[in-house]
């Protein structure tokens, strides 16, 4: 036999039923803080700036920032959340240190890493980051240049790396009849293939696009197939960002980047990187 429950009791469980309904609600919209939200409510956008051209460059003498990274920042920021934007001056060591103690809201040109991704969470990637090929175009042995790298793996052909390098580690694992020369710094490498001591240069592809540029009448580059040692460069952003506000950057880098505005963007800031030089 079932005993009736009172009229007290009920409105008890009822209550205590609805406190946890709220509170579940609460902690639901807690989860869901926009970092966006936060943003337009200060006025500002921070960006974590270390200095590497030609993703983030500052003038010495003004202080002013330039760089693909920070023409992206500042123009999400300005048209995208229509706040000011300010870059906080950083350095490698302290940039996702930084990002998660909330000195800045964005880090700029981070390299997307499994040991990163563990403290702090990616964007699509803005640009593409790998070990590229740079080669003499007028040179005899190199008449059919491609981007497969075992058409250049040849005994005759000789690479060019700084020596102790993730280049050098990359080039090494997948060079097996061509002959590897590595020199102690990145300007003798560079040398060398100038110099026709070597056929081909092996660097990363943001630094051989800048060595490129400014040597346009015999420079090619070569994005070689397989890729070597490829990685995304994203914005990096902090881990408890909402799915939602995530997904605002990645739009809008999704659509740059697809309407070859970032490679336009890239471009520029590479004739200014050889331009200071």
């Amino acid at each position: 036999m079932s005993l009736p429950i009172p009229s007290s009791l009920k409105a008890l469980v009822l209550g205590v039923g609805l406190c946890g309904a709220l509170l579940g609600q609460a902690a639901a919209q807690a989860a869901e803080n926009s970092i966006w939200q936060d943003v337009q409510k200060a006025g500002v956008l921070r960006c974590g700036a270390a200095v590497a051209a030609p993703y983030v460059m500052r003038d010495a003498k003004t202080g002013d920032y330039s760089g693909y990274f920070v023409d992206l920042c500042r123009d999400f920021g300005e048209r995208v959340l229509k706040v000011k934007v300010a870059f906080v001056d950083t350095n490698w060591d302290n940039l996702v240190a930084g990002l998660q103690s909330n000195k800045w809201d964005l880090a700029m040109a981070l390299n997307q890493t499994p040991e990163r991704a563990l403290a702090v969470s990616f964007t699509v990637p803005a640009t593409d980051y790998q070990v590229s090929l740079l080669a003499n175009k007028d040179n005899p042995k190199l008449i059919e240049l491609k981007d497969d790298i075992a058409a250049l793996d040849k005994p005759d052909i000789t690479f060019a790396v700084m020596s102790g390098t993730a280049q050098d580690k990359a080039i090494s694992a997948a060079v097996h009849n061509g002959k590897i020369m590595r020199l102690p710094g990145m300007d003798e490498a560079r040398l060398a293939v100038m110099s026709k001591r070597a056929d081909v240069l092996v660097d990363a592809s943001d630094t051989n696009h800048l060595f490129a540029l400014a040597n346009p009448g015999w420079a090619r580059e070569i994005l070689p197939k397989p890729a070597l040692a490829k990685q995304g460069v994203s914005f990096g952003v902090r881990r408890d960002i909402s799915a939602a506000d995530l997904e605002v950057l990645n739009i809008y880098l999704r659509q740059r980047r697809d309407t070859g505005e970032i490679q336009q963007l890239v471009d520029r800031a590479s004739v200014q990187a050889n331009s200071a030089k």
